[in-house]
């Protein structure tokens, strides 16, 4: 018996912001904007649905697990798409963002092969990590994002969030100071 689409969505729904965080730290926001990465969290949810009962009957650590390699999977497909499709020159710059992601994408999934002592240690931290910038204001995390992870300057991100690059640096210092805040503990 399949259960109701509602109790479906409340199971997965408290995951759409740690996979949609994922999301941004992993992939290059022009190569998100231009090739439809907005739809994935939505897509690993509802792919996940099908599974709702193994689901509901692993822990939240088990879950966000599956969750993750769900979503990995899922970006490193489109991914491959956009970079088998033939190279338009218009494209090409999007091209080096998308094998850059893949790259990420590539090298998340293989620390989760791992040793286990390793795997859990980063993991952990990890977890942490995406959890914490799960719970901070938007613009502030994809300012943290698209500096830490992706290697923007405050003036590429203050392009591509329309705004100025004093503006960028605040949302960054306190995205950092919220980070802090949530975990004490974490450098």
């Amino acid at each position: 018996m399949t259960p109701p689409t509602d109790a479906v969505n409340r199971v997965l729904e408290e995951y759409r912001a740690y996979l949609d965080t994922l999301k941004c730290i992993q992939i290059d926001p022009r190569v998100r904007q231009k090739f439809g990465m907005s739809d994935i969290v939505q897509i690993t949810l509802k792919e996940a649905s099908r599974d709702l009962e193994r689901i509901q009957a692993m822990d939240p650590a088990g879950r966000k697990r599956w969750l993750r390699r769900m979503l990995m999977n899922n970006l490193l497909d489109e991914l491959r798409k956009f970079l088998n499709r033939p190279p338009e020159v218009s494209l090409e710059p999007l091209r080096a963002a998308a094998e850059q992601s893949s790259c990420r994408v590539q090298n998340w999934l293989a620390v989760e092969d791992t040793s286990p002592s390793e795997k859990l240690i980063r993991e952990e931290e990890g977890e942490r990590l995406l959890e914490a910038l799960a719970q901070i204001d938007p613009r502030q995390r994809e300012a943290l994002i698209l500096q830490k992870w992706q290697g923007w300057k405050l003036e590429e991100i203050a392009e591509h969030m329309g705004c100025t690059t004093g503006a960028v640096a605040g949302l960054h210092a306190r995205g950092l100071k919220a980070l802090r805040k949530l975990l004490p503990d974490m450098e």
